[in-house]
């Protein structure tokens, strides 16, 4: 088991190796010119006309968000509550400036100052939704989540994001820290198939040291073709561009299911981001919600 031990780290930093993709963003203009980054593509929006639309009211002004029609789970299951009234009197209550605002803990509507918020729940969850053309830019109305593998969002709790501003360099460590990341779960699981022990084993029992390479080689190789097919090697300038002019948080693209963003009402959501906080990130000051449908 040892030996087997030492194979799947030695598998983990030779992916560390092909996990270095460039993004050629880095080549592009940084300030000195007034025009942008060329895009590979123009980004859409991801949002259509007669999409709902939800006001979300706070002690500290409103907030108007529109649900994307790409992430129709997502969208229902957020409609569906409000039009139950389920988040009426909830808090918001994890708060981290530059990072997000998070709610929807069905537990913060009766909770005392003391209490320990983001554990509660509807009892289900929602599939994730991912779609490139959505990512975590300032004011993108996203699903919180537990460490579940599928990624499913929770049935209720969400966040809102406020995130900063990255620099080519930045967004570049981020880009090849994720691929890296999922290269080696990819890894991890292909490791612990019965078929890769089996032949592990043949091999060590042989002492075919030379044979034991070639077969790492190819599931190497095999991981990285699969990741590229999963995950194509586009980099969408018009993405890379917003992060760095307008803000977001680009590490959770992928991770989390965005499935709208605010369309009015960031300077209330700077607001939020800005109050004191006490222990687990809660707001010293209760903030609570009010959500109700526009459409």
């Amino acid at each position: 088991m040892k030996k087997a031990l030492i194979i799947f780290v030695s598998l983990c930093i030779s992916l560390t190796v092909f996990a270095q993709t460039k993004p050629q963003a880095k080549t592009q203009p940084k300030g000195k010119s007034k025009a942008a980054p060329v895009q590979a593509k123009k980004t859409p929006k991801p949002y259509r006309e007669k999409e709902r639309m939800v006001e979300i009211t706070t002690d500290f002004g409103t907030m108007v968000a529109v649900l994307y029609n790409e992430t129709p789970k997502h969208r229902d299951n957020f409609v569906k509550l409000v039009q139950q009234g389920f988040y009426d009197s909830l808090l918001f209550h994890r708060i981290i400036k530059n990072f997000m605002i998070q709610g929807g803990d069905p537990l913060s509507k009766t909770a005392d100052s003391t209490a320990m918020l983001g554990n509660g729940d509807v009892g289900y969850r929602i599939p994730a939704e991912f779609d490139n053309r959505i990512f975590h830019k300032k004011g993108a109305l996203a699903a919180a989540r537990d460490n579940n593998p599928e990624r499913a969002s929770s049935g209720c709790q969400f966040y809102i994001v406020q995130g900063r501003t990255y620099t080519v360099e930045e967004l570049e460590k981020i880009i090849n820290t994720r691929n890296l990341t999922r290269k080696q779960m990819m890894m991890y699981n292909l490791f612990q198939s019965d078929t890769v022990q089996n032949k592990l084993q043949v091999y060590q029992a042989k002492g075919d040291k030379e044979g034991q390479q070639k077969y790492m080689l190819s599931l190497q190789e095999g991981i990285e073709k699969e990741y590229n097919k999963q995950n194509p090697n586009t980099i969408d300038y018009g993405i890379i561009d917003y992060y760095m002019k307008v803000g977001g948080t680009p590490h959770l693209d992928g991770d989390y299911t965005v499935f709208g963003e605010l369309v009015s009402g960031l300077e209330v959501l700077d607001k939020l981001a800005s109050v004191q906080t006490g222990n687990a990130d809660r707001p010293l000051k209760d903030i609570r919600m009010k959500i109700r449908l526009l459409n």
